[in-house]
């Protein structure tokens, strides 16, 4: 399962492109915002509901309880660390997931997370997806997200409510991502970093090897003000399958673990930042899955990927029923 060595893995420093930067960039002062239109708003259960993740997400701080995480539909193969981090790294391929329902979606993403799962989760997450609900299309879009409720009340998709603070004036939360890594061609990734000021408190959000996009404020949190307890990489999606049988929506590349780079979706470099500010690879990492037959896990170790693992699956499959 080793990645190849022959020039195939290119990075986003040196591919990425948003679709809307073909058309120039925001002017110095303001940030790209992408526009809400009516057909948005109708697509979303009610206006209040709109640029919120419609069901809680896995994040149980003092024990994995798969009777817990598998309600509502939500899915995940993920690595994860427990701890006391000020913050996490990962660098995550790219790619355009199959969704059988527009109801559902498929991400990538990194958590960090504190606080308790039933009522006041503080989570602060930052990847890609592909969600028909949320963008009326099935492209592969960067996203944010954050809650200090457990998805009751507070936060939002991107840019959708008060809260996150952009600084960067090229990247925009939401916008499409080209190009996608093909199966058995070129691999193309992204390297998202969040981090604790440990001066002010905030969170930020660095995109690639050097691109600052904004802050989560320190106010928008209460356990989150401090520290993070929990750190996870890796996939979710939501079955909302109702006829008997597993969705057959993505996960990363749509194929399992074992089937390796330039097939199977990854992140690699997973690190986390630490009371001293200082990057480094976390200590223990284990890994989740609610049912590997549909979705799966497999983590490594070596020089140039250091901690890794490969992740996802085609969810209905002849052991996935």
């Amino acid at each position: 399962m080793n990645p190849s060595k022959d020039g195939q893995l290119l990075t986003e420093k040196e591919t990425f492109t948003q679709l809307w930067n073909s058309y120039g960039k925001c002017p110095k002062g303001t940030i790209p915002v992408r526009r809400t239109k009516k057909e948005d708003i109708l697509r979303a259960s009610s206006v209040k509901s709109y640029g919120k993740k419609r069901f809680s997400t896995f994040a149980q701080l003092n024990s994995i309880d798969p009777d817990l995480v598998n309600q509502n539909g939500h899915q995940h193969a993920i690595a994860y660390a427990q701890g006391q981090f000020y913050g996490a790294k990962a660098t995550m391929n790219v790619w355009n997931p199959k969704i059988q329902q527009s109801n559902e979606f498929s991400l990538s993403q990194i958590w960090l997370l504190g606080g308790s799962f039933a009522s006041d989760l503080n989570s602060i997450e930052a990847g890609w997806q592909v969600s028909p609900d949320l963008y009326g299309d099935n492209n592969t879009r960067l996203f944010i997200y954050w809650t200090s409720d457990a998805y009751q009340a507070t936060g939002c998709y991107n840019l959708m409510c008060s809260g996150f603070i952009q600084t960067n004036n090229e990247i925009a939360m939401g916008g499409s991502i080209s190009p996608i890594s093909q199966f058995d061609s070129s691999q193309y990734d992204i390297t998202i970093l969040i981090w604790k000021d440990p001066d002010e408190g905030n969170w930020w959000l660095q995109f690639g090897n050097g691109k600052v996009l904004g802050y989560w404020p320190a106010t928008l949190f209460s356990y989150l003000t401090d520290s993070a307890s929990l750190i996870e990489w890796g996939g979710e999606v939501v079955n909302t399958a109702s006829d008997g049988q597993h969705t057959t929506t993505q996960m990363g590349s749509g194929q399992f673990p074992q089937e390796g780079f330039r097939k199977a979706s990854y992140f690699r470099n997973i690190q986390i930042v630490d009371e001293s500010n200082s990057l480094r690879d976390p200590k223990d990492v284990n890994t989740f899955s609610e049912q590997p037959d549909c979705y799966d896990v497999q983590t490594g170790k070596n020089g140039d990927w250091g901690s890794h693992f490969y992740y996802g699956g085609p969810g209905r499959n002849t052991k996935c029923p």
